[in-house]
């Protein structure tokens, strides 16, 4: 918890909330990653050859521990002949019912 004089309540929360969105993410992409992996038989040696990094550079992107640029998301996107496909949705809070997405084929009620 960060008491430092001066931070306010609401950014601490704002920070707080941040962060957790940081994790979820670097989650996700390292399981995408891992994942990918996995399917084609590619171990972290393949990767890093492929992306021109040491095995070391490969094991500190798969640990989640750093936050990666869109650059680094290019060179493992490219090392594993693939794409990231990237989606903004509405966050939902677990257990609140609440998940609203846009579906531009969902009638609205709108005339025709």
């Amino acid at each position: 918890m960060d008491l430092r004089p001066g931070v306010s309540s609401d950014r601490r929360t704002i920070e707080h909330q941040i962060d957790g969105a940081l994790s979820r993410l670097l989650t996700q992409v390292t399981n995408e990653i891992t994942w990918n992996m996995r399917e084609h038989g590619i171990t972290r040696a393949d990767l890093a050859s492929r992306m021109g990094v040491s095995p070391g550079r490969v094991s500190q992107v798969l640990s989640g521990g750093d936050n990666l640029t869109l650059r680094t998301l290019a060179a493992l996107a490219t090392a594993l002949d693939a794409e990231f496909q990237v989606e903004l949705e509405p966050w939902k809070a677990p257990g609140d019912g609440y998940d609203v997405r846009y579906d531009p084929d969902q009638d609205l009620g709108a005339d025709d």
